[in-house]
């Protein structure tokens, strides 16, 4: 009886050592796990809304891997070159969505064209330069069609004077970058000239389409804008709104 008091005692008394090392080996596990670093992006000054961000504004520091999201930027080169949709301090954590590609700028396999004053029937008066606009063929006998599926982004909208239409006031710029739709809307009202040029970053087979429809003088093209635009801003602000909302839960 005493034997199997004692083996059982035995028992126990293991059973109970080898939770107490691993219970002792999760805590130490979890420590040294919160204790893990990752690198990730972070400015090494302050960087305006609207402002392109280059290589040597950017450096690496390392978070507690507890602190780190799936939006953070962990590689220098997948931010260097963007803009910055908003204001972004010195050290904080590069988030993905703060950041702007340089949309001005055309694309791989895209061009900056400047559209021929006579291919041309009709420019929408509140188009500016980032917008999306939507390309129609309006001729006298053909019938009017929508020439892409896909809007296209203008590159800059120019006055005679060669001066870019905007507003004095508000740029309409500095307000899609800010996903200020107020001041975007204020922009369009005032502009300081009328629009002359319109320059549009297309594709060789867009640019190449247009000048098919258009050279013979019959076929005019109504530049007209796309809500697409607002939409992005709209998005672009209710992410923001959502990244303050998760950094003010952490």
């Amino acid at each position: 009886m005493r034997r199997g008091s004692s083996l059982w005692l035995s028992l126990t008394a293991a059973a109970l050592s080898a939770a107490l090392v691993y219970g002792l080996y999760v805590v130490q596990r979890d420590q040294l796990e919160q204790q893990e670093t990752v690198a990730v992006v972070v400015p090494n000054r302050f960087i305006a809304a609207g402002e392109r961000i280059e290589r040597e504004d950017l450096e690496l520091r390392r978070l507690p891997v507890a602190a780190y999201t799936l939006d953070m930027v962990s590689k220098i080169d997948a931010a260097s070159g963007m803009e910055a949709a908003m204001p972004l301090g010195k050290g904080e954590a590069l988030l993905s969505w703060k950041l702007n590609e340089h949309y001005l700028h055309p694309r791989t396999g895209e061009s900056t064209f400047q559209i021929p004053r006579e291919y041309i029937r009709s420019v929408s008066n509140g188009i500016r330069a980032g917008d999306r606009v939507a390309l129609y063929a309006s001729g006298a006998e053909e019938e009017s069609l929508r020439i892409f599926p896909e809007p296209v982004i203008v590159a800059s909208v120019k006055s005679s004077a060669n001066v870019e239409v905007d507003s004095l006031k508000q740029s309409h710029l500095m307000s899609l970058v800010e996903s200020n739709m107020e001041g975007m809307y204020a922009a369009r009202r005032d502009a300081n000239a009328m629009i002359e040029y319109v320059n549009l970053n297309l594709t060789e087979a867009q640019w190449l389409r247009i000048d098919r429809l258009c050279k013979g003088g019959s076929v005019k093209i109504v530049i007209a804008y796309s809500p697409e635009s607002y939409d992005r801003m709209k998005n672009a602000r209710e992410a923001k709104r959502e990244g303050e909302g998760r950094e003010r839960d952490e």
